[in-house]
């Protein structure tokens, strides 16, 4: 095995592109591409031993799978729906907070007694018993369908696999329910469909993932660390705040019992001089100044951080943790 570099895929346009783009620019990761926007090659700057493939949503998954890359960029929904081994064949390392959309089971809106999975199988045998034919069901999604319905006891009926728009499929007469990936609604209300009350088979996002099978080299294994621990310090940095104030040494019994009640570290001890620091959440942010008011504190300011490096984080664990 030759000490190849790490191979991260990435949507090579649209929406996706755009979002996965800036997410890595918050952790001050930026695309480079030497030929332009049709390079499907590319690096990021300042960081050594990255190889930027950009490439369909669909290949990024093949390339995964089969270990060509090593990272990507991808939704769940085309994970579990192109690879049958999935848990092993990759890891998801951290969702992204874009590319959502449901994965749903949707039926006509005229059928008012079919509420359920359960109530399939009636239709099943109703079309079974009035027309001699099986259920047909619309969709791209064919192996997520097949393990969804298997899962909910739904057995008689046949995939029609989706070419087209697949929310037109019941009007068309080509088939009496679908399956598919939807966002708002909107559409499959525009073509009077409804989704079942039990019928999101997975609630997707874009996904950071790891493939297992990839050649996790010295080289790529020290490049990942790298992306993976800005990535995490970006992360880390939104989601936390650093508070100071002026406190009585005398009171810093009171300061260690506050900053375990709210779950905050004092990075520095107990205390600096007069001054105290403390890193907490976000969201604890102002009960945690009252606190300190309660104590005596004086003069409190809280500030955010563009990063905050932690000698470990959970991504680089995770994935060093699978890939051994």
């Amino acid at each position: 095995m030759t000490d190849s570099p790490l191979i991260l895929a990435v949507p090579s346009k649209g929406r996706l592109q755009e979002n996965a783009a800036a997410f890595f620019a918050r952790a001050g990761l930026v695309f480079t591409q030497s030929r332009g926007a049709r390079d499907y090659r590319g690096t990021l700057a300042g960081v050594p031993d990255v190889e930027v493939a950009f490439l369909s949503a669909s290949e990024i998954v093949s390339q995964l799978a089969s270990g060509t890359a090593h990272l990507g960029i991808t939704g769940e929904d085309l994970i579990r729906e192109q690879i049958a081994d999935a848990d092993e064949a990759v890891e998801l390392l951290t969702p992204l907070g874009f590319g959502h959309a449901n994965v749903v089971v949707a039926v006509p809106q005229a059928w008012i007694d079919v509420r359920t999975m359960a109530d399939l199988d009636e239709v099943a045998a109703d079309l079974r018993a009035r027309h001699g034919t099986k259920m047909r069901v619309a969709t791209k999604y064919v192996n997520l369908t097949r393990r969804f319905f298997a899962d909910k006891g739904v057995a008689d009926y046949r995939i029609v696999e989706s070419l087209g728009a697949t929310e037109g499929a019941p009007s068309a007469g080509s088939a009496e329910l679908i399956v598919d990936i939807t966002t708002t609604g909107a559409t499959l209300a525009a073509n009077a469909l409804k989704i079942l009350d039990d019928g999101v088979m997975l609630r997707s996002e874009a996904n950071l993932v790891a493939s297992a099978r990839a050649p996790w080299t010295n080289r790529a294994r020290a490049a990942a660390t790298a992306v993976l621990t800005r990535i995490a310090a970006e992360e880390e940095a939104r989601t936390s705040r650093e508070v100071r104030a002026a406190l009585d040494p005398a009171r810093a019994s009171a300061l260690v019992s506050l900053a375990k009640e709210h779950g905050a570290t004092l990075p520095y001890g107990n205390a600096l001089g007069r001054e105290v620091v403390l890193h907490c959440r976000a969201a604890t942010v102002f009960e945690i100044v009252a606190a300190l008011q309660g104590i005596g504190a004086q003069d409190v300011t809280v500030r955010a951080f563009d990063y905050l490096f932690r000698p470990t984080n959970a991504l680089t664990e995770r994935l060093l943790r699978r890939i051994g």
